[in-house]
């Protein structure tokens, strides 16, 4: 509830006007009482951004039968929805770490490519480059909308307005290429749902 409050909040205000007196205002409660949930923001800001990658975080795995670059593809396409989802949802994401059901998901990931002849190292770095250009893509795609909002004119703009969209499959694209040079014929040694440690 408390968090749910405050990704509404979000939503309204943007993450900078996002307080915890202002979450107190809109719950009807005092201050002092959301300690109780959060010790302080960061804890606050960290609960956010964990129920706001929930879409992402609950999609389906990769499978023994998937194409590894369709999945590659469509894996960045989900993180991207998500973070869109929410107002500043990239800015809200940046900089956080996985934990939990998180880190298991992961290694399922890193199971399913390795599975397909990556390199184990070729496979973390693949996944860390695709999120992480995900996440800087809609840095830019908000900031762009946020200015919007504010009413910069066409006049102000230094550059062609971006679509966004094409943009992000041109670069995904990309991404997708470079990994196919890496890709070999499927394993029988490993597959996803097998012990990771294998």
């Amino acid at each position: 509830m408390v968090t749910g409050a405050a990704l509404d909040l979000l939503d309204e205000v943007g993450l900078d006007a996002v307080s915890t007196r202002r979450l107190a205002q809109r719950l009807g409660v005092e201050q002092p009482s959301l300690y109780w949930h959060f010790r302080d923001k960061g804890q606050l800001l960290a609960a956010m951004a964990e129920a706001a990658m929930a879409p992402h975080a609950s999609a389906s795995l990769p499978g023994p039968d998937d194409e590894p670059l369709a999945w590659f593809r469509d894996n960045a396409r989900s993180l991207r929805r998500t973070l869109l989802r929410r107002r500043d949802g990239a800015r809200l994401h940046a900089g956080s770490r996985p934990a939990g059901d998180d880190l298991g998901r992961i290694t399922h990931k890193l199971t399913f490519l390795t599975a397909h002849g990556l390199p184990e190292p070729v496979a973390r770095m693949a996944l860390l480059a695709a999120g992480r250009f995900t996440v800087g893509s809609v840095l830019e795609e908000q900031a762009d909308l946020a200015q919007g909002a504010a009413g910069s004119s066409p006049e102000e703009a230094v550059a062609p307005a971006v679509d966004h969209d094409a943009a992000f499959e041109a670069g995904l694209g990309l991404l997708a290429d470079g990994l196919a040079r890496h890709l070999g014929p499927p394993s029988s040694a490993s597959a996803p749902g097998d012990d990771p440690a294998r």
